[in-house]
């Protein structure tokens, strides 16, 4: 069903396809006789012999050229006018041309627009029955059309249409600057061949197909056909007959063209319709192209036979193969099944047993490699959860004794600061003194940051978040180092983010953190080195829109084996005294807390790059 429908599908397509292709070169067959039209008035209007003749008036030999050249590229109407309008010569009905002397009669329309313009009108010109009677009485006769009653066309109360549907070129001729009047001339499209016959054996090249022109095309003017070789029952070609209103309310009504297969007179064809439009770029008639379509159908039908046979011997095939087959990899797919379910009930060393030589033995193998991944994912699993579980409980009861540290600490610690400032207060201490307090005073303000380290450390800092733009934050953040920057030369380049968000934080505890961090990379980098601060939105770890920090340098680097420990309390690799281990560990606790994350790339002798992500769907609390 499927192979038929996509076998359907594109045997429509390809017969589409052809259509608009010969749709598109019966249109430039159509327009190549309005050109050849056009060329030969050209030449003839810009023939001086015709110019002195017409501005002299000398309508004998404007007769005689005039008849020539109605009778040379096959004329059925054709005429001179004078500035005013008045023809002075007609085409009579044998090819020769009669003297109007000026007559008044109806004027062709293409000939006034083009005195009216004064320049070339040429392509699809409607003549009523009065013009074509000025013209010639033969071609208002050749014109009439009875109406024949067709089903599926919309309703018209005419049973008769004496307007002719032409194509017809006017040339103003010039003496010097001043127009001296006008030629023109044409063909009636009414009851002629020579287009759809010159389409047919162009374009299809009089294919026959079980005895009929695999191809017509037809020439319509409003929705009646007026030249055509679509044939009827009796063989006679199908003039008067009329398109659906369906393609005339597409065609004409909208302007579009319209292909699909239809119901052409007395047969089904590949049909392909588009709008003809007069010199006012008016919607006057439609040009038709089809293919019949018996021919894609037996092709069709012949290719589906033989895809069926093919689909059912296949099958046959197949099955017997497969019962063959099956008989010999069930025992070992069967083992396999069995290994699959005691592998689901925790057990990841079952036996595989003898590897099969044919193809299920690539299948056994590759069991055997998924059972020793799985294996060696769970003992990596493992020991990465007793490491985590480690870590953690080795976090937390350094929080829990930093904790109780910090508050056994801070009071007597307190006093002893209070008191030691109190005593500097005095006047009548010596310089000696003085200068012990002093350094007793910044030895305890020492202490004081490691206790505030480790409160900072345990998390008992409580967060107050509110809404905060990072870019301002870190403007207003780098000012604070301006000091260690200029006494290291050190520059500073920011590139803040566009469009970045508010995000709820706590401002203190996160410039806190941006200048642990800055301060690291200030201490990190030579004299003229430069550190580089952007934000930007990125995609988070869970495809997640993000805030994202980066801060780098090109310091002296982090060493691999220092990479993994950057982050654990009291681990510093600076000399003692100048670090207590617990910035990056606070930061990081910092960080956490305010639901994002922090990360380190860093190579040794170019620099390190750290990175702050702050999910937007994550809120401070």
């Amino acid at each position: 069903m499927v192979g038929g429908q996509l076998l359907n599908k594109s045997v429509l397509n390809e017969a589409t396809n052809r259509i608009r292709l010969d749709l598109n070169a019966a249109r430039e067959i159509y327009n190549n006789n309005e050109t050849r039209l056009r060329l030969a008035l050209q030449i003839a209007g810009q023939e001086r012999s015709c110019l002195e003749a017409v501005s002299v008036r000398d309508t004998e030999y404007v007769k005689d050229r005039l008849g020539a050249l109605a009778r040379e590229i096959r004329l059925d109407f054709a005429g001179v006018v004078d500035p005013s309008g008045r023809t002075l010569v007609r085409l009579t009905g044998s090819g020769d041309a009669r003297v109007e002397g000026g007559s008044l009669l109806p004027g062709n329309p293409a000939a006034l627009l083009c005195l009216e313009n004064r320049s070339t009108v040429s392509g699809t010109v409607i003549l009523d029955r009065e013009i074509l009677m000025a013209e010639n009485p033969e071609l208002a006769e050749q014109a009439r059309i009875d109406l024949i009653p067709t089903p599926r066309a919309a309703p018209r109360s005419e049973t008769e249409e004496t307007s002719g549907m032409t194509i017809t070129c006017a040339v103003p001729l010039f003496e010097g600057n001043t127009l001296i009047g006008a030629i023109y001339g044409g063909v009636l499209l009414n009851r002629s061949t020579e287009i759809v016959d010159r389409v047919r054996e162009t374009v299809f090249q009089k294919e026959v197909y079980q005895g009929r022109s695999i191809g017509t095309a037809t020439i319509f003017f409003n929705d009646l056909r007026i030249s055509t070789n679509v044939m009827t029952a009796r063989g006679e070609r199908a003039i008067g007959t009329r398109v659906s209103e369906e393609v005339r309310n597409k065609v004409l009504g909208e302007g579009e063209r319209w292909t699909d297969r239809a119901f052409v007179v007395n047969d089904w064809y590949i049909t392909a319709y588009e709008p003809i439009v007069d010199i006012s770029n008016q919607g006057v008639g439609i040009l038709y192209v089809g293919v019949l379509e018996a021919k894609y159908v037996d092709i069709r039908r012949n290719t589906l036979l033989v895809f069926v046979l093919i689909t059912a011997a296949g099958m046959v095939i197949a099955i017997a193969m497969g019962y063959l087959l099956g008989q010999r990899i069930l025992k070992p797919v069967q083992r396999l099944i069995n290994m699959s379910r005691r592998v689901s009930a925790g057990d990841l060393s079952p036996e595989v047993g003898p590897i099969s030589s044919s193809e299920i033995g690539v299948l056994q193998k590759t069991f055997q490699e998924m059972l020793s991944s799985l294996r060696e994912r769970d003992r990596s699993q493992r020991a990465e959860s007793e490491l985590k579980l480690l870590q953690s409980e080795k976090q937390a009861s350094v929080g829990r004794l930093a904790a109780g540290v910090a508050h056994e600490i801070n009071n007597p610690l307190t006093g002893v600061l209070t008191f030691t400032h109190m005593l500097l207060r005095r006047e009548d201490i010596n310089e000696e003194i003085r200068e012990d307090l002093q350094t007793i005073a910044g030895a305890t303000e020492r202490v004081r940051m490691i206790v505030k380290g480790l409160l900072d450390f345990s998390r008992q800092t409580k967060i107050e978040p509110e809404p905060t733009d990072l870019n301002t934050l870190i403007e207003q953040t780098i000012p604070l180092v301006d000091n260690q920057s200029l006494v290291k030369g050190v520059i500073f380049c920011f590139d803040p983010g566009k469009d970045i968000p508010l995000r709820t934080l706590d401002r203190s505890q996160i410039q806190s953190v941006l200048l642990n961090i800055i301060l690291n990379a200030i201490d990190a980098t030579d004299k003229g080195g430069h550190i580089n601060i952007y934000t930007r939105l990125s995609a988070g770890p869970r495809q997640t829109k993000a805030i994202e920090v980066e801060i780098s340098d090109c310091g002296c680097g982090i060493s691999p084996e220092h990479l993994d420990k950057l982050f654990d309390p009291f681990f510093t690799t600076k000399e003692v005294g100048k670090g207590t281990g617990l910035g990056l560990s606070v930061s990081q606790g910092i960080i956490e807390r305010h639901g994002g994350t922090i990360r380190v790339q860093s190579t040794v002798g170019q620099g390190s790059i750290f990175t702050i992500c702050f999910p937007l769907d994550e809120v401070g609390s």
